[in-house]
């Protein structure tokens, strides 16, 4: 199963559920996963000036 397949189910699963609250809170740690995962890399330096 692609990942936009997976994608596409979570959100219908939010939909049909009436989870929609969820969504900020998956944005939320999605974009916190991506900042672990740039923190480890040569991105590291860009990162902290922003901070």
């Amino acid at each position: 199963m692609s990942r936009l397949g997976i994608l596409k189910e979570f959100l219908d699963f939010l939909k049909v559920r009436k989870k929609l609250w969820l969504t900020p809170i998956v944005v939320v740690l999605v974009m916190l996963g991506a900042l672990i995962l740039f923190t480890s890399s040569t991105v590291a330096p860009f990162i902290y000036t922003l901070f």
